[in-house]
């Protein structure tokens, strides 16, 4: 386990390969911990240094008192890179690990050489989504979401009873702090990135599970139109989490596009 602080928190993070090999950051879920990336990291950390960490509020990493901010998210990733002695990085995001992905290259573009945006978008959901979610954790705990949740985390395949996978991903949900749960649905609720990411100039890939129910594949869809040159790909077979039930296709996606971009 390795730490750092970082804006006045502790984050745990991972840092595994050369540091002569090209680097590429992982940005994860709310709800979840750097661990949802295990199986696409290991097929690509031959050729990468790897970098992965827990934002605020999730896994081993300080949960400060909520509300949140995206503009926290993103200067917590800039902060870590920045430690680490990093530039020029690919950053890979998912959902809300997307949109700091989005804000890390408009407000540091350069620590971002290209970015892999999965089952995200440039604004996800409404107030009165978020604000409900987050009155239903602070009165009733993260377990009543959980059934909710895995439904459009999930493809009806994966969540077929007795999987133990399932089960683990349910634990790592409803073991994420209140703070960190709630203060990470009011950054999401405040955030609107349409013009910072429709100005981003840099090379972008888009990915969705084509079975997504938080970030389904036509809002995923709008983002890649804002950014030029980008491209899109729906994942078959997924849902939210393509890097959990279809970790070959997210990975093959991933090498595929950053040798194409000139990183690796």
């Amino acid at each position: 386990m390795t730490f750092a602080r970082v804006n006045g928190i502790v984050l745990h993070y991972e840092d595994r390969g050369s540091p002569d090999m090209p680097a590429i950051a992982f940005s994860n879920a709310l709800g979840t911990d750097f661990r949802i990336w295990d199986s696409v990291v290991s097929r690509l950390e031959d050729r990468y240094r790897i970098v992965r960490y827990d934002k605020r509020g999730h896994g081993l990493s300080d949960a400060p008192p909520a509300p949140y901010r995206m503009t926290d998210h993103v200067d917590d990733l800039a902060g870590l890179l920045d430690h680490l002695g990093i530039a020029n990085a690919a950053v890979v995001g998912l959902s809300v690990g997307g949109m700091i992905a989005q804000g890390l290259a408009a407000l540091r573009p350069e620590l971002v050489k290209a970015a892999v945006l999965c089952d995200t978008a440039h604004r996800i959901g409404t107030e009165d989504i978020w604000n409900e979610r987050i009155d239903t954790v602070k009165a009733r705990g993260i377990a009543a979401l959980a059934d909710a949740t895995m439904q459009r985390w999930f493809t009806p395949a994966f969540r077929a009873p007795g999987n133990p996978d399932l089960s683990g991903c349910v634990n790592m949900l409803v073991r994420t702090t209140v703070d960190g749960y709630t203060g990470t649905c009011a950054a999401l609720r405040d955030a609107d990135l349409t013009e910072s990411t429709r100005a981003l100039k840099l090379p972008v890939l888009l990915v969705a599970g084509d079975q997504d129910g938080s970030t389904p594949p036509d809002l995923v869809r709008s983002t890649a139109a804002l950014v030029a040159g980008s491209r899109f790909e729906i994942i078959r077979d997924a849902g939210h989490l393509p890097c959990i039930e279809q970790p070959d296709v997210t990975a093959r996606l991933i090498g595929d596009f950053l040798a194409g971009a000139g990183h690796g």
